[in-house]
């Protein structure tokens, strides 16, 4: 009888155990508290089965170990391996960089100086085509002076014709093409002013000299 109830209380703590070992922690109390509702001395057995669970846990985790342990040291080992070789890698991103960017700095340095050069050509151009727009009206105002200079006033009043309807029209937009512009009134005024004394003169000259130029005509007749 007590033979079977010793099988009993080993097969119950046998139970007991296996439920610590899946329970939750939070839940064992209840089933350990079974331990000594049960029969006199039962606990003192269930500590001595609980011993001989944890040498045997001990024993599997440390077999475990040991049946890892090359594999953690070999583990360990490449992993310093990786390390090393991170760290050369590093150090070559690191140079690879800096020449990156002073190699950048150069070619920055190169545009800017590409950008200002095609800006200076542009510059350059613009003026070039402007100053081809100035040049016939430059040169069609320097025909007008010599020809008031010349008293070829006719060929003046035609030339100032054109500067007025053509060749001012298309620099307007410049400023000493205003000027030339509120300048050409006075002179047609100074050509008209002339002009007019001119005649005068002429018969004044005529005028004075009429009887000879009389006495001359008849004589041809």
């Amino acid at each position: 009888m007590a033979e079977n109830e010793s099988v009993e209380c080993i097969t119950e703590h046998e139970r007991i155990l296996q439920e610590i070992e899946s329970t939750d922690t939070a839940c064992v109390g209840p089933t350990l508290r079974s331990v000594y509702d049960d029969q006199p001395n039962a606990h003192k057995r269930f500590m001595e089965k609980l011993e001989v669970r944890i040498r045997n846990h001990d024993r599997e985790i440390e077999k475990m170990c040991n049946f890892h342990h090359q594999g953690f040291v070999d583990a360990i080992t490449e992993l310093l391996k990786v390390r090393a070789d991170a760290e050369k890698l590093m150090g070559q991103v690191t140079d690879t960089n800096r020449r990156l960017q002073d190699a950048g700095r150069e070619v920055t340095a190169q545009t800017e100086e590409v950008i200002r050069c095609r800006i200076q050509q542009r510059n350059m151009a613009t003026t070039v085509e402007r100053l081809q727009l100035c040049l016939p009206v430059l040169e069609m105002y320097s025909k007008l002076k010599e020809q008031l200079e010349s008293k070829r006033y006719y060929a003046a009043l035609k030339t100032m014709e054109q500067l007025e309807k053509v060749y001012i029209p298309r620099v307007s937009r410049y400023r000493f093409c205003q000027i030339m512009a509120d300048n050409l009134p006075k002179l047609r005024e100074d050509i008209k002013d002339i002009s007019m004394s001119d005649l005068k003169d002429f018969l004044e000259s005529i005028r004075k000299h009429s009887d000879k130029i009389g006495e001359t005509a008849m004589k041809q007749v």
